[in-house]
C-alpha cells in the first residue's frame, strides 16, 4: 500500500485537478469519510461544509445507501442502457416520474449534471424539427448572465460566468442573454418585463430558455424575486419557447421542497437533475422531459427521429440503486418534512451574528443553501478587489482549522450534509467566523 508521502508525490506529479491552478496547488488527499467528516492520508479530519461540492446530501457512507450499492454489485455492476434497461434504473425512472411535477414522465440518464443539460439542449433543438408543427428556425437559446450549467461545450455556451467561459467563446454557439434576475436589483415584474421584451422580438428563433430555478448557484447564491419563476413559465408558454430547469443544485430537498420548481407551482418542459440524486455516492444525472416533448421523438425507424445521444455509463445500475436508496432514506427518515426545516432554522440562527460583521455584506439563504458574501466595508457596501481573493484565503484558513469550505469568488458557500449535528454546525460557523476575522481584519 502506498505511503502518504508517495501519494502526495504522485498527486503533484500526475493528477491534474479540476478548477485548480496546479502551480499553487498544495496536495490534499482524502482517504476515507464518514458522516460529515473527511479524513486525509495523514489522518487529519475535515468537517465537510459543502457536502463535497453540494453532492453529499445525507452524509458520507450512509449505511442504507452503501448496502444498496453492495447488493447491486453482487447482482449487476453495469449493463448498457442502449436498447435495454436494468432493474434499478427502471425503478428509479418510475419514482422520479412520480416525484417530478406535472407530466414530467420521461427520464433520460447521464453521468453528471453538465451532460444532463447538454442532453436537454439537444432535445430542445430536435423537438422543434420533429414536433407536430415543426419550426426549423428555432435554433437559439435564451440564458442568463452569471448562470452556470456545466462545462461541456453546450452547457458552457448557455453559462454566463465570464471567468469560467470567456476563453472558450470561439468554440461556443451564440446565446441570447438576460441580466441576472437578482432580487436586489428589482422585483419580479421588473425582471419579467426584460424577459418579455426579448421574447417578443426573438421568440421565433428561440428553442428554449435555460434557468436555475429560484437561485443562481455558482454566481454566488444569487436569489430571484418571488414570483419570477412562475412568470417565466407563463411567458415561455405564451411565446412558445421550451423551459429547461437546471435543478442540479436545488433538487432533492435542499430548498425545502423536493424540487425548487414546486415552490411556485411550475412544471418545466425539461428538468435536469444531478449531484444529490445518489447522495454523492456514485455519478448519476437525469433529464426528465414531459410526455409532449417525448412524443416528438417517436416514429418509424426510417424517419430518423430517434434521439441519437447517450453516454456509456448513463443509467448505471449501481448508481441507480444508490439513487433509489437515497429516495428511500428521504422518505423513511422524513428528511423533507422534518430534517430540512430544522436545519434551515438552525443555519439561519447560527449565522445570524455574522449579519452584523463589518466584512460580511450579505447572507443569502434558501433552505439549506447559504452564501456568505464578503465585503471590504459593510457600511459603504464596498467590495474587495477580486484579485485579492479574500474568499479563497478565508476557505484556506478554515481548512487549516479542520473545516472544508469552497468559495465562489468572495462568496463563501455553506451547504453541509443534512445529517450535520448541532455541535458540528456550531464548529462550522465558529471556524468560518474566525477565518473571516483573521483574513479580513
Amino acid at each position: 500500500m502506498a505511503t502518504a508521502a508517495e501519494l502526495t508525490d504522485w498527486d503533484l506529479r500526475h493528477f491534474w485537478h479540476s478548477f485548480t491552478q496546479m502551480s499553487e496547488y498544495e496536495s490534499m488527499i482524502i482517504e476515507r469519510a464518514e458522516g460529515c467528516w473527511l479524513v486525509d492520508v495523514h489522518g487529519r479530519r475535515y468537517l465537510d461544509g459543502v457536502s463535497s461540492l453540494w453532492c453529499n446530501l445525507l452524509g458520507h457512507r450512509h449505511p442504507r445507501i452503501e448496502a444498496a450499492v453492495a447488493e447491486q454489485l453482487g447482482r449487476l455492476p453495469h449493463a448498457t442502457t442502449l436498447g435495454m434497461g436494468n432493474v434499478p434504473a427502471v425503478e428509479l425512472s418510475r419514482r422520479l416520474a412520480e416525484l417530478a411535477p406535472g407530466d414530467l414522465n420521461r427520464v433520460f440518464y447521464a453521468s453528471d449534471g453538465a451532460c444532463a443539460v447538454e442532453a436537454a439542449l439537444k432535445i430542445a433543438f430536435q423537438y422543434w424539427l420533429q414536433c407536430p408543427q415543426p419550426r426549423s428556425g428555432k435554433t437559439k437559446y435564451l440564458a442568463y448572465d452569471s448562470a452556470y450549467h456545466g462545462d461541456t461545450l453546450g452547457s458552457t455556451a448557455v453559462g454566463g460566468i465570464e471567468r469560467f467561459h470567456a476563453l472558450y467563446r470561439p468554440l461556443l454557439f451564440d446565446v441570447l442573454r438576460l441580466p441576472p434576475p437578482d432580487a436586489r436589483t428589482g422585483d419580479a415584474a421588473f425582471h419579467l418585463a426584460k424577459l418579455e421584451a426579448i421574447l417578443q422580438q426573438h421568440h421565433a428563433e428561440i428553442a428554449a430558455l435555460v434557468i436555475e430555478p429560484l437561485l443562481q448557484g455558482a454566481a454566488g447564491m444569487v436569489m430571484q424575486p418571488p414570483g419570477y419563476l412562475r412568470g417565466v413559465r407563463e411567458l415561455t408558454k405564451k411565446y412558445d419557447v421550451l423551459l429547461i430547469a437546471d435543478e442540479i443544485v436545488t433538487g432533492f430537498c435542499r430548498t425545502g421542497r423536493m424540487f425548487a420548481c414546486e415552490h411556485e407551482g411550475v412544471t418545466p418542459d425539461m428538468l435536469c437533475l444531478g449531484k444529490s440524486i445518489t447522495s454523492g455516492t456514485l455519478p448519476l444525472a437525469a433529464t426528465i422531459a414531459t410526455d409532449e416533448v417525448y412524443a416528438a421523438f417517436l416514429g418509424d425507424y426510417t424517419t430518423g427521429c430517434t434521439f441519437h445521444h447517450g453516454h456509456t455509463y448513463a443509467g448505471n445500475p449501481m448508481a441507480a440503486a444508490a439513487a433509489c436508496a437515497t429516495l428511500d432514506v428521504i422518505g423513511d427518515e422524513r428528511v423533507l418534512e422534518e430534517t430540512v426545516p430544522r436545519l434551515t432554522e438552525r443555519l439561519a440562527r447560527a449565522l445570524a451574528p455574522l449579519q452584523e460583521h463589518p466584512h460580511v455584506g450579505d447572507i443569502r439563504q434558501l433552505g439549506t443553501i447559504v452564501g456568505v458574501e464578503l465585503c471590504a466595508d459593510r457600511a459603504t457596501g464596498a467590495l474587495y478587489p477580486p484579485q485579492e481573493r479574500h474568499g479563497y484565503h478565508v476557505c484556506k484558513r478554515a481548512t487549516g482549522q479542520g473545516v472544508w469550505l469552497r468559495p465562489l469568488g468572495d462568496v463563501i458557500v455553506v451547504m453541509p450534509p443534512l445529517s450535520i449535528s448541532d455541535a458540528e454546525l456550531e464548529l462550522l460557523v465558529s471556524v468560518l467566523t474566525q477565518s473571516i476575522d483573521a483574513v479580513c481584519k
